[in-house]
């Protein structure tokens, strides 16, 4: 009698563990819904700020101000559990992101701009993780955020403070495409200089420091640094 008593608890224990298996099911089935959607990536090489969004038409907006189109960032679920929240700084111009919601209180507290949710993180995909990195000398751009472990370690060895992981993407970037060349030129075209083929507003080594480059429509930059920025970057010459 014990003996049957014994199979029939342990029968009942096995079909316990198969419910809550089951049960488990739908949570990781039900994560990152509705496809991905592209990062962008604009820099302001006036004040040093990356800014981050979902919107092509908030990254051409900033591009005819003047903000320099970097490509993809990431790729980001469409949703998930967890948001990315997104502030605004308004006496100095920076944005943060978080999807730390007490980080995002303490900064509406200190009177930073809540905007709502940026985008989100991955529920389940580990393979893309983004990177958070501080400079402690900065005002505005003090922060950035990267896919890539050589900017971030880049970044660490100039500086900045590593913050650790910021979220997950669901895939990977990709840089801007380069500008489209006329097939005759409409205008002189304009002298070079000594130096070699920069893209412009990217970060220069602080070897260079001085030194003058081309970009590739005959602009000339110049490897320097600006308001206070520990990573000096190539600037317009004039």
């Amino acid at each position: 009698m014990k003996n049957v008593m014994r199979r029939a608890f342990a029968a009942m224990v096995a079909m316990l563990m198969m419910c809550v298996s089951f049960v488990a099911l739908p949570s990781s089935a039900m994560a990152d819904t509705g496809g991905v959607r592209d990062m962008y990536r604009v820099y302001n090489p006036n004040s040093g700020e990356h800014f981050y969004t979902a919107d092509s038409n908030e990254r051409d907006h900033l591009t005819g101000l003047g903000w320099k189109y970097e490509g993809i960032g990431w790729k980001a679920p469409v949703k998930s559990s967890v948001p990315v929240y997104r502030m605004y700084n308004p006496n100095v111009g920076d944005h943060h992101y978080t999807m730390n919601a007490n980080e995002r209180d303490m900064l509406v507290r200190v009177g930073w701009k809540y905007e709502g949710i940026g985008w989100y993180s991955s529920d389940t995909n580990r393979a893309y993780p983004l990177y958070r990195q501080y400079n402690p000398n900065a005002k505005v751009g003090s922060h950035n955020y990267t896919l890539n472990t050589n900017e971030r370690d880049m970044l660490v060895h100039a500086g900045w403070s590593d913050e650790g992981l910021a979220w997950y993407g669901v895939g990977g970037g990709s840089a801007a495409p380069a500008p489209s060349q006329p097939s005759q030129p409409t205008e002189p075209s304009k002298p070079s200089v000594t130096g070699r083929v920069i893209t412009p507003g990217a970060w220069c080594k602080k070897s260079e420091a001085g030194e003058k480059g081309v970009s590739k429509t005959g602009e000339q930059y110049v490897c320097a640094y600006h308001d206070g920025n520990k990573i000096p970057h190539w600037y317009p010459a004039n």
